[in-house]
């Protein structure tokens, strides 16, 4: 047996589809939907990531604001723009791009932002409300986007025992809560460095959802044979014989797919997925300030 491949990109670009609409009733009330994205220093990674962004933006008719900041850059400066972004009423999104310089504080810096255009869903107040059910928050992108992969492929949720690696607030916690909520229904369990016998959990799990960013951890022989594999992972390995000098691995062996019954590929599974839901939830929010 051989995984479904779990095509975030197809997934994605029916999502940018449904949005297209969206945006352009937007547009014709006088609203264009503007995300602006702050990026300090210069790491390569944040670059690309950023980069895959604005295209999307560019893409569908969103109006979007790359705002590039030195290393040195100190977290008062930083707050300062965030409250001139907050006070910008053209603008509807907010995002700091990870990792941020080791002199700020990421989590306090978050919190400055306005929960109305926390577009990452990383507030406090946004993931609050999740816990709640509540459906006037926005929701973190990565863990949104495995939601909607998951339905995109008409697999059942309800009943299945789905097992989170990983407990980041930003990925691990939500997706927890996302997949235990009413409607999804599963029986979530949570897995972290501290787990005494991960191989057994992995065993257990109808559903697996790993985001751990360690390439490979999770080996073919844990798989429950016919399990749903969401690899959130993507970890640069080097590789001589690559052209860029290094491959794109997921945390959970590619081999994994001749045991599993749906697996996400990586690069090309949940990543785009990410991208489609911060683009949604630039959409909502500018939707949220228009008087129809």
């Amino acid at each position: 047996m051989v995984a479904s491949i779990l095509d975030g990109k197809a997934c994605a670009a029916v999502v940018e589809e449904g949005l297209t609409q969206r945006i352009e009733k937007c547009i014709q009330t006088g609203v264009t939907p503007h995300l602006a994205v702050i990026i300090v220093g210069d790491d390569p990674a944040s670059h690309v990531y950023v980069g895959a962004k604005v295209r999307a933006c560019n893409r569908l008719g969103i109006k979007s604001s790359h705002i590039e900041l030195p290393e040195s850059t100190s977290e008062q400066e930083l707050r300062m723009m965030i409250d001139r972004l907050n006070c910008d009423d053209s603008v509807h999104g907010i995002l700091i791009q990870s990792p941020l310089p080791k002199q700020m504080n990421e989590e306090s810096l978050t919190d400055l932002i306005d929960p109305a255009k926390d577009v990452d869903g990383f507030h406090p107040v946004n993931l609050g409300r999740l816990v709640q059910s509540r459906n006037d928050c926005l929701v973190p992108c990565t863990p949104n986007g495995v939601m909607r992969l998951l339905a995109w492929a008409g697999i059942t949720i309800k009943g299945k025992t789905a097992l989170v690696i990983g407990r980041s607030r930003n990925v691990g916690m939500p997706q927890a809560i996302l997949l235990v909520s009413r409607g999804a229904d599963a029986t979530v369990t949570i897995a972290h460095s501290k787990t005494a016998d991960l191989a057994k959990e992995c065993q257990q799990a109808d559903i697996i959802v790993a985001a751990v960013g360690r390439p490979n951890m999770i080996k073919r022989d844990w798989i429950k044979p016919g399990a749903i594999i969401v690899d959130v992972g993507i970890n640069r390995v080097a590789d001589d014989s690559a052209p860029r000098g290094y491959v794109l691995v997921g945390d959970v062996e590619k081999t994994a797919n001749e045991v599993a019954s749906w697996m996400t590929p990586v690069p090309g599974g949940v990543g785009p997925m990410t991208v489609a839901m911060l683009m949604e939830n630039t959409v909502a929010a500018a939707e949220k300030v228009i008087q129809w």
